[in-house]
């Protein structure tokens, strides 16, 4: 099953604003390149490179009677058409080169609960607030590429 990365957002510091683009490189040194957590050390890191699944955050919406932009979630990637793996190992492939692996869940944390009542808690369930991943493999991506499972 292929999806498509409907949309790509990063934020140059730590609680900076959320910037959304059309294409970027992504590398193994700094995950989406310009943004601030992609490039953050210490042991075990395992958060280079965020990705929700559009579907998700339209279902948080829903529950909370709210219509907030997806990237207020601070996620780097919005992924439409594919159920993201709920498995740590398992690999992402996005348009002709990058490669991310999955090394955990996104937990939502306090800032979701400032931007509306209720949207920590629609967001816990299921992994709805998303994955965190690393590159395994750099590359340039775009708003429209595909993303797949590596099988």
């Amino acid at each position: 099953m292929t999806g498509r990365i409907a949309g790509i957002a990063r934020h140059a510091f730590s609680k900076g604003p959320m910037e959304t683009i059309d294409h970027v490189r992504v590398t193994l040194e700094g995950g989406i390149a310009g943004d601030f957590r992609g490039a953050m050390k210490g042991k075990p890191y395992k958060r280079q490179v965020s990705l929700m699944e559009a579907g998700d955050w339209d279902a948080a919406m829903a529950e909370i009677g709210h219509s907030i932009p997806w990237e207020q979630r601070r996620a780097n990637l919005l992924v439409e058409g594919l159920d993201l793996p709920q498995i740590v190992g398992a690999r992402l492939h996005i348009g002709a080169d990058v490669v991310l692996e999955v090394r955990d869940e996104t937990n939502p944390c306090e800032r979701m609960e400032a931007l509306a009542e209720g949207l920590r808690a629609a967001l816990t369930p299921d992994w709805r607030g998303g994955v965190l991943t690393m590159v395994i493999r750099p590359g340039e991506i775009a708003v429209g590429d595909p993303i797949r499972i590596e099988q």
